[in-house]
């Protein structure tokens, strides 16, 4: 069995990079961990909330532009709702609140009524972030021609020659005067960076460009209905996507990549599988793939990155609230709350290192739009903020549970502060740290945007397709353009444009891996007015015992309003039946009604068993 290209990771640029191989002809696999693909682009129920992993608005879905493109050619606009927010963010204030609107003209208009004497800088500032776009999305592919155009720079690129030799802080301080004015300005830099004096001109202007041009847009249903259509487009077109797998080792012969060894994440006892390939996409985090290689290009890959730093994490304390917000006084979508020691910009990342009865947060209130997150009487938000997992690092599961309790009652009473009497709503909270990140997702230092996005790594510094072996691609936050679903998503588009033009590709047949953990449906039967049991045919090989549990995952469920297609859920079968058992509440959520219409012969995947 042999397959073209092996993609290891299925985040958005590993998706992107399956999906676009797929259309293209070539027959693909795609290995992820988790038992859902995307990554950072996932959700998660709690109750009657569907909870938005990382998604608060991602830049760049102008008509004609690159990632509407993308989408279009991968039908992800016929499967996925993209909803514009009402306006950028809002800075809160004991004064008056400062609204960052949507459109250059209205964006510039807001800044200038509020700072008339800055008007000229202002002007500057929107000129040049407008300009960093254009540049950037007008530079040409080809190697060759970048190489040939560099001495020109200065002349036909001149406002991203400057984005790659400044950071945002030593530019705002170099052309505008008001420290009020920056502070209102970067208010979002935490969407790309911690630190103003280190985060690269190009990685805050790029996006914030693609912001103001054409409006942040969130996914309805959230970020994981993106992620699921991608995944269903690589089946579409005959790929391979494996949940629940991970790379063990990139197979390497005669100086190429020539498969991959992979293992289930959740059956211990399932041995390893190889399956040879023409070509890889690490869609990992670069700082593990040494793990996966073998001499001499471990070290190669380690020097390589040494001296690169990661980027910032997150805290994240998601909210379910039993009713609209509104009447508290939240009027935005994006509400930035300053932290109170925050005076100049060279304070902000000293802030955001600080005590959490001071730092400084976003709240997302994501009923300002029809986000389809939770009921139409309730509402879903999420309170985020920079941090890092030196923080967490270290503490028992006593000591970790407990900081946790204390940042969640520290912040809930600073929202509580800001929007009296909004505590008293919320029926559910949950605190997601830098720890859960790295646990989820792998990537070291729980770094959500890759490497540090400085001006060591801006544009061609960032690493990009075959840097180490011939048939060996990157695409990831970790590699360019850089971070945030844009960035991810087209670096995933341009490492399979890459593969394509170096057409490392064989003939192969059309024999695929066979997913034994897919099941068929058998029967079902209400055991009592509260619980129905669900019989499946039990995978070959499968071994567990009476108590234990599994992932079921639904294929093609019929009811998904405000929940996902997986339970876990105890197996009341043991090892000596014949079919797989499972008991559970009939409790009238979109799964149970889904289970409860399933026919026979319908299919859902079994990750497990676990104790």
């Amino acid at each position: 069995m042999k397959y073209n290209t092996i993609v290891i990771g299925g985040g958005l640029a590993g998706l992107t990079t399956a999906a676009t191989l797929s259309k293209f002809g070539k027959k693909v696999l795609l290995l992820e961990q988790h038992y859902k693909p995307g990554g950072c682009a996932t959700t998660f129920k709690r109750g009657d909330f569907i909870v938005e992993v990382g998604l608060h608005e991602m830049s760049g879905l102008a008509e004609g532009s690159n990632l509407s493109n993308i989408f279009k050619m991968l039908e992800v606009d016929k499967n996925v709702e993209f909803l514009q927010v009402p306006e950028f963010y809002g800075v809160l204030s004991d004064k008056e609140d400062f609204v960052l609107p949507h459109g250059y003209g209205a964006a510039t208009k807001a800044l200038v009524d509020k700072y008339p004497n800055e008007k000229k800088a202002i002007k500057k500032f929107m000129k040049l972030i407008a300009g960093i776009r254009k540049e950037s999305m007008n530079l040409p592919r080809s190697p060759f021609m970048r190489k040939l155009i560099y001495p020109l720079m200065p002349l036909l690129s001149p406002n991203l020659v400057t984005a790659t030799r400044e950071t945002i802080g030593s530019w705002l301080d170099k052309n505008i005067k008001s420290e009020e004015l920056k502070l209102d300005m970067t208010a979002h830099v935490g969407y790309w960076g911690d630190d103003p004096y280190n985060l690269a001109l190009l990685y805050f202007g790029l996006p914030l460009a693609g912001f103001i041009e054409c409006g942040g847009h969130f996914v309805k249903g959230g970020s994981q209905e993106l992620s699921n259509s991608l995944a269903a487009f690589i089946e579409k077109q005959g790929g391979t996507v494996l949940l629940g797998k991970t790379a063990e080792k990139i197979v390497t012969e005669n100086g190429k990549a020539t498969g991959v060894t992979f293992r289930d994440v959740f059956d211990k006892e399932a041995p390893s599988v190889t399956i040879s390939c023409d070509n890889v996409v690490a869609n990992a985090a670069i700082p593990t793939v040494p793990d996966l290689l073998d001499e001499p290009y471990a070290s190669e890959l380690k020097k390589k990155i040494g001296s690169y730093t990661n980027s910032t994490s997150l805290l994240c304390m998601y909210l379910g609230f039993n009713q609209k917000v509104d009447k508290f006084g939240v009027k935005y979508y994006s509400n930035f709350i300053k932290g109170d020691d925050v005076k100049r910009l060279r304070d902000v990342h000293p802030n955001q290192l600080g005590d959490w009865k001071k730092r400084s947060f976003i709240f997302v209130d994501y009923k300002k739009v029809d986000a389809g997150l939770a009921p139409p009487d309730k509402a879903a938000g999420v309170i985020c903020a920079i941090d890092h997992l030196r923080s967490w690092e270290g503490l028992s599961e006593q000591d970790y549970k407990a900081k946790k309790e204390e940042v969640a009652e520290t912040l809930l009473q600073r929202l509580d502060d800001k929007f009296p009497g909004i505590r008293e709503s919320i029926e559910y909270y949950e605190v997601s740290t830098p720890k859960t990140i790295k646990r989820y997702t792998l990537n070291p230092s729980g770094a959500v945007y890759g490497f540090a996005q400085t001006l060591q790594m801006t544009g061609g510094k960032r690493f990009r397709n075959n840097i180490l072996i011939p048939n060996l691609y990157f695409a990831s936050a970790w590699a360019f353009p850089g971070g945030g679903f844009e960035g991810s998503i087209t670096a995933g588009f341009l490492a399979a444009l890459q593969m394509t033009k170096d057409k490392i590709w064989s003939d192969v047949d059309a024999e695929k891996y066979v997913d034994h953990r897919v099941v068929k449906f058998k029967s079902s039967k209400l055991v009592d007015d509260n619980t129905i049991e669900l019989n499946f045919e039990k995978p070959a090989g499968f071994k567990n015992e009476n108590g234990e549990y599994t992932i079921l995952k639904l294929k093609d469920p019929k009811v998904m309003e405000l929940d996902l297609p997986y339970r876990w859920l105890p197996l009341t079968s043991n090892g000596e039946d014949e079919q797989l058992r499972f008991q559970m509440m009939n409790d009238g959520s979109s799964f149970a009604r889904s289970c409860e219409q399933m026919e026979v012969g319908d299919e859902a995947i079994v990750f497990g068993p676990m104790v």
